[in-house]
């Protein structure tokens, strides 16, 4: 939500250089994700094929990525501190939905009525206080030579602006850049993964047919990595086809034009508000053959070869689009095929499909559902 000029620019370079110094886009976080992927696994075999709403299990393995990156280590997924910040993500990112209208009005004597604001500020407050036990620790055991996640690097940046007073590298700063790391890198990745394994249950024959070329191209020992993707044309085509699907931002945070800007045959005068509305190019009528439907071939050719489309934009564009979009296609990959290696998904005995019901808020979730797990 920050306008461009107020160090939006330097913080978001930091960000992403930092987040690509502690592993985005290298072996060495795909390995982490790999192994949290092996543990994800277990907690799938650990249910032996009962009904279970995969939601907490999915946000947990998703937030851990985040965590190794931010705090330099993984949690257990029974940690009631790691439990506590999961949660406190969610019904923050919730509320904010609420009182999304009065944010973007500015109107700021809201603040002093009592509502749903009190809620979000609440929890915010005490997400604060948990963020800022983690800079304590890192305080003291942290070695400026040596930086160990984006928290040491972070405090190594605020170290070295001492004395500038226009620097945006403040303790305060801190806790909003790391609530918008978890929001960005948990819920959207876990939405899309939680959407996934709804539409395979409801499309057997597609989950079936990941599953062949999974054990063709990879085999049912060795664990996925990204290496294999080049080789296997249906599951990317259906991982796509999922993000495009699902449609999990509609709309995105909003902009303002700098300038006078053309778009097409329209101008935008300076200074105006504007939506990017995602679904727009997702849901395009005159761009995918079945917009409105769950088809992988779209992103297919004639021989089955995997293709990009043009339209295809979930992650927004332009400056402002999402920093973390190479983990995020890491990530999708390695879950969603790890998940297919080891278990196939069904609807429970006896009970109705799960409905494709969307859950609103700020980012798009399906309606709870219980799916079984059921060990290959």
């Amino acid at each position: 939500m920050a306008k461009y000029k107020d160090g939006w620019k330097e913080m978001r370079r930091f960000c992403v250089s930092t987040l690509k110094n502690f592993g985005m886009g290298k072996k060495s976080l795909e390995k982490r994700t790999s192994e949290e992927a092996g543990y994800l696994c277990s907690e799938f075999k650990s249910t032996e094929g009962s009904p279970i709403d995969p939601h907490d299990i999915i946000f947990r393995a998703v937030g851990n990525i985040i965590c190794s990156l931010t705090f330099g280590d993984r949690f257990e997924y029974t940690d009631e501190t790691f439990l506590r910040l999961m949660h406190l993500v969610e019904t923050i990112m919730t509320g904010l939905t609420i009182i999304m209208p009065q944010i973007l009005s500015g109107v700021s004597w809201l603040s002093y009525l009592p509502g749903p604001h009190r809620k979000v500020q609440k929890d915010f407050d005490e997400f604060s206080i948990m963020m800022q036990d983690f800079v304590n620790k890192h305080k003291k055991t942290r070695d400026p030579t040596d930086p160990r996640d984006f928290t040491d690097a972070f405090l190594d940046k605020i170290e070295k602006d001492q004395g500038n007073p226009e620097s945006c590298f403040r303790e305060q700063n801190f806790r909003c850049i790391i609530f918008d790391l978890f929001v960005a890198g948990t819920e959207t990745t876990a939405f899309t993964i939680l959407w996934g394994l709804l539409y395979l249950v409801l499309h057997p024959e597609v989950q079936k047919r990941v599953q062949e070329e999974i054990d063709t191209v990879i085999g049912k020992v060795k664990s996925p990595t990204m290496e294999d993707q080049p080789n296997m044309s249906y599951t990317s085509a259906v991982i796509h086809e999922i993000q495009r699907y699902a449609d999990i931002a509609p709309v995105v945070f909003p902009y303002y034009t700098t300038k006078d800007t053309e778009v097409g045959n329209f101008v935008i005068p300076k200074d105006t508000t504007v939506f990017n509305h995602l679904s727009a190019a997702l849901k395009d009528e005159t761009m995918w053959e079945k917009p409105h439907e769950f088809y992988p071939e779209h992103f297919l050719d004639a021989n089955g070869q995997f293709v990009k489309r043009e339209a295809f934009l979930p992650f927004s564009a332009g400056r402002h689009a999402c920093p973390g979009e190479q983990l995020a296609k890491m990530e999708l990959f390695i879950f969603m095929t790890s998940l297919l290696q080891h278990f196939s998904f069904c609807v429970p005995e006896n009970c109705p499909k799960p409905k494709e019901e969307r859950v609103y808020a700020l980012t798009v979730c399906p309606s709870a559902f219980q799916i079984c797990a059921i060990p290959r």
